[in-house]
């Protein structure tokens, strides 16, 4: 006879792994499908980096708060036996600080670049700070290629089916 009662836990797992499934999916579709589609379609580059922005800076701000939830749930499974989620904080984790960087630190730096280079009267690729601000968008691509990554084995890791 088969046993048909589930864990006490097994919703919470389910809805940890819907809620980071939809979560990875939206960086994923944002990074790789939202953000080229507007440069390919805006023929103002400066537009286009001020909309692409705008939509990573939300992303940004949605991540750190379901990063964080997710962080408590993961806590949760902890306290009632579920090792396998030691690994996912770890996970979580890193997404978080390359999210926190990118919203506290990069994003606010390049958004002034990008205005004092438009009071100047000058796109920020034009202004003396053309130079920083192509680094400093290299360190925000490198930090969400991280995130990216984290996500996607993350999810992978959700996926995997574990013996209780």
């Amino acid at each position: 006879m088969q046993n048909l009662t589930a864990p006490k836990h097994s919703g919470a797992q389910r809805l940890f792994i819907l809620i980071a499934g939809v979560w990875v999916g939206s960086i994923l579709a944002v990074g790789y499908l939202v953000a080229p589609a507007i440069f390919s379609t805006m023929t103002d580059r400066q537009v286009a980096g001020m909309v692409a922005g705008s939509v990573f800076k939300a992303e940004a701000y949605l991540s750190i708060i379901v990063c964080i939830a997710l962080m408590v749930l993961a806590n949760l499974l902890v306290t009632r036996g579920l090792n396998q989620y030691r690994v996912i904080r770890l996970l979580l984790l890193g997404m978080l600080v390359c999210t926190a960087a990118a919203s506290f630190i990069l994003i606010p730096w390049l958004d002034t670049l990008r205005d004092q280079a438009l009071l100047e009267g000058m796109p920020v690729m034009l202004s003396p700070s053309a130079d920083l601000f192509r680094k400093l968008h290299g360190v925000s691509s490198v930090l969400f290629l991280i995130q990216s990554a984290l996500g996607i084995y993350l999810v992978w890791r959700l996926t995997k089916t574990h013996s209780q």
